[in-house]
């Protein structure tokens, strides 16, 4: 990798979360908003184990407890960094960021956990209240099919609603660079996230091609930036 921790140092900066983000036609969660989407997943789930389908932050940063895990492949589905624009997290009004979903097309590896039954309603909680803290969400929940050594399995995941205003699409790779090498909130760096997901998926043997060539240009543009060079230990 040409990204490394070294270059995530160089954007580490300390910021207060600056609290929810005002978006024209989107409002934050409530606890009751919370609770109907968590009891229509209980409703509506496949028979057998519940699944959960991670493929960014949820690999490396998993926010429920869960009993087994596994690869898993999903046909239809790539990662992109489509979710415009983050100002609290991982941006800024100053340098907005552009956060990684799920969208149509393509394949993507990733990993399933299984959940445990016994504190599912709660697990599911915390999970919502990461991934969906604004309504509408931009990426909601659905059910999709993913392919695994064990056979098809029918898993839950977050998926980008193309229709949505916070859909970006179309940014050549030059300016998605140039949005990751800058954006900074108060839960880190757009670098960092793209370090920390192309890590783990190439520990796991997973190589994104979309991301190894993401993970180069950022890389690139920090260096330039921060007047250091790929070499230079430290």
């Amino acid at each position: 990798m040409r990204l490394t921790q070294r270059h995530v140092d160089l954007l580490r900066r300390e910021i207060a979360d600056p609290g929810p983000q005002r978006i024209e036609g989107f409002r934050p969660a409530t606890d009751e908003d919370i609770a109907e989407i968590v009891a229509e997943m209980q409703r509506t789930r496949p028979a057998g184990p519940f699944w959960l389908f991670a493929y960014g932050s949820l690999i490396w940063r998993p926010e429920t407890a869960f009993v087994a895990k596994q690869t898993a492949t999903a046909r239809g589905w790539h990662r992109r960094f489509c979710l415009g624009w983050d100002h609290r997290y991982r941006g800024s009004p100053e340098t907005p960021g552009l956060m990684m979903a799920l969208d149509r097309g393509g394949m993507c590896k990733g990993v399933i956990y299984q959940l445990p039954e016994a504190e599912l309603e709660a697990e599911l909680h915390k999970l919502i209240r990461r991934e969906m803290s604004m309504v509408p969400s931009a990426f909601p929940w659905r059910w999709i099919e993913v392919s695994t050594d064990e056979g098809a399995k029918r898993v839950l995941t977050f998926a980008m609603d193309r229709n949505s205003s916070r859909y970006i699409a179309g940014l050549p790779d030059a300016e998605l660079a140039d949005v990751l090498a800058t954006a900074c909130g108060f839960r880190g760096s757009m670098a960092e996230y793209l370090f920390s997901t192309v890590s783990i998926l190439d520990s796991m043997g997973i190589r994104d091609r979309n991301l190894w060539k993401l993970q180069e240009l950022v890389a690139e543009r920090i260096e330039a930036r921060h007047g250091v060079d790929a070499d230079q230990p430290g």
